[in-house]
């Protein structure tokens, strides 16, 4: 499972810095090399600490971890959802992202325009919202006008009970939809989309409704030791959205750490005072917004890390190594990865009786090793 994440921004907030720091980090000889697809668009591997010692143990050949889609969305102005900078063109890539990540100025630099010539990111997320929401009511509205239509024609065919109940469900959902977003009440449209995800009533795709982070691109200066916690923009957004959603970030830092050899990145991290890149943190929070754990595959060919969504029973995750896998699933052999890394090699683990056969309905948890067994 890739997260495709996409990044937002007004122009001249950093958005293209932070986007050319995964595209520039292509070192294939690193652990966690990035790599282009294509001008706008990048993949990088999601950093986790376990692959290294789970090779050590099982004297894997190569790592092969999980993956993160990062879609550079070009500026958003002002009027987009009527078109304004080819507005609709950026809203439609956003339409296929499983996380927006918004990316705020925090930073102020005469050299550097702002387009509303004023340092504000709660303003610059507020404008772009607004042009989401308008453009979803769009999408609201022709929905209703559809399920109009259904609900109509299900009454004078004398559809079942149940049948007309869920094109009236429907057509509630849209009413209290489209009131939340005229509110501009983001928080409630997102409540409101998370629901009728639960309740199977989403049949429109919602701007507004997607899952966000914010990212606070802060001056360098600020970003060294934390001095960012002073910084009155970073303290804005905290308070706004909580400091569990805001990653602080310099995209200028994190630009030239993608130009250095790992060891001089290193270096240049532990002079500044910087325990983590900020491209990591990012990647770190998008996976956990997001609900997702990892599993492991494992052998002396290769350790495979692949993502599902918390909660996965194990003959849907055995569907992402291979449809095979799922359609013919007998059982899994399950162990975690504290276990491996305590007895230090599988033939050890299994004579601690750690090793352990699960059923159909076994949830799998993070860190889970697993070997299944099907016939199909």
């Amino acid at each position: 499972m890739a997260i495709q994440a996409g990044l937002v921004g007004l122009p001249n907030v950093g958005k293209s810095t932070l986007f050319n720091a995964l595209t520039k980090s292509s070192i294939p000889a690193e652990n966690y090399p990035f790599c282009t697809v294509d001008p706008n668009t990048a993949i990088t591997y999601v950093p986790d600490d376990r692959m290294p010692k789970l090779m050590t143990a099982f004297k894997s050949q190569k790592l092969i971890p999980a993956t993160v889609q990062f879609v550079d969305i070009a500026g958003l102005v002002k009027g987009a959802a009527d078109g304004e900078g080819l507005g609709n063109q950026f809203l439609g890539h956003i339409m296929s992202v499983d996380l927006v990540l918004h990316v705020l100025r925090c930073f102020n630099d005469p050299n550097i325009l702002h387009v509303h010539n004023k340092v504000s990111p709660v303003d610059d997320f507020e404008v772009i919202v607004a042009e989401l929401m308008i453009k979803d009511l769009d999408a609201i509205a022709k929905r209703e006008e559809r399920v109009q239509g259904f609900l109509k024609s299900a009454k004078n065919k004398n559809a079942t009970p149940q049948q007309i109940r869920e094109w009236e469900n429907e057509m509630a959902f849209l009413t209290n939809v489209k009131a939340a977003l005229n509110a501009v009440d983001q928080p409630l449209v997102q409540k409101l989309v998370a629901q009728a995800k639960q309740d199977n009533l989403l049949q429109v795709q919602l701007l507004s409704g997607k899952n966000y982070l914010i990212i606070a691109n802060v001056p360098e200066d600020d970003y060294i030791g934390k001095n960012y916690e002073q910084n009155e923009h970073y303290q804005a957004l905290v308070k706004r959205f909580g400091a569990n959603i805001v990653i602080p970030v310099s995209a200028k830092i994190e630009a030239e750490l993608a130009q250095l050899p790992e060891e001089e990145a290193n270096d240049m991290m532990a002079s500044l005072g910087i325990t983590e890149k900020g491209l990591n943190s990012i990647i770190a929070k998008a996976y956990a917004h997001l609900g997702l754990i990892t599993f492991f595959t494992c052998g002396p060919k290769e350790i495979h890390a692949w993502s599902i969504k918390r909660n996965t029973p194990v003959p849907r995750a055995a569907g992402e190594i291979h449809s095979d896998l799922e359609r013919g699933f007998i059982c899994a052999e399950v162990y975690g990865c504290a276990d491996i890394f305590a007895a230090g090699t599988e033939a050890q683990l299994k004579a601690t009786g750690k090793l352990r056969t699960e059923g159909k309905e076994y949830i799998v948890q993070d860190g889970d090793i697993i070997n299944i067994r099907f016939n199909v």
